[in-house]
């Protein structure tokens, strides 16, 4: 017997104190910098809540600063166990009607190379590629340390308006 529970979500502007129901998201490094993030004035961030229980369920950046004339979506993570569930992709729609909001007429993202379910995700939503470029950032290793993670993403765009 299989049977399916709805549960509705709210997506809203993303607070300091959703932070603590984000562990899933990252480590303690990833989580400083999200901190960092919701400070600026050339960035949203979202997250995607249970709506009674008001946890964090998922989250996704929009960068206003990264490229002239687009909103960048980056940072978009849904719980390990509610993956698959539709969440990812209304978090991309209300990033989008964010950046539709603001009269700009793309959305772009860079999504990892070697990360092909996400790339499918945003091909279905109709982002289309047109170049590549390297990335990294530091990650916390599980013994504590710092290391650079290197990658190569793949840009994607797709227009808004």
């Amino acid at each position: 017997m299989r049977t399916e529970i709805v549960v509705p979500l709210l997506i809203r502007d993303r607070t300091e104190a959703d932070l603590p129901g984000c562990g899933w998201s990252g480590s303690r490094l990833h989580l400083e910098h999200v901190a960092q993030e919701l400070r600026r004035d050339d960035a949203e961030y979202l997250v995607a809540c249970a709506a009674r229980s008001g946890l964090p369920v998922g989250k996704g950046l929009i960068d206003y600063r990264k490229t002239p004339g687009a909103g960048t979506n980056g940072q978009l993570a849904v719980h390990p166990a509610l993956q698959s569930c539709g969440i990812g992709t209304e978090l991309m729609r209300a990033a989008e009607e964010r950046i539709r909001a603001r009269s700009l007429p793309h959305a772009e993202l860079g999504v990892e190379a070697g990360n092909p379910r996400a790339r499918a995700l945003y091909e279905r939503l109709g982002y289309t590629a047109y170049g590549s470029e390297p990335d990294g950032w530091d990650e916390e290793a599980p013994d504590g340390s710092i290391r650079r993670y290197e990658t190569t993403c793949v840009l994607m765009r797709k227009p808004v308006t």
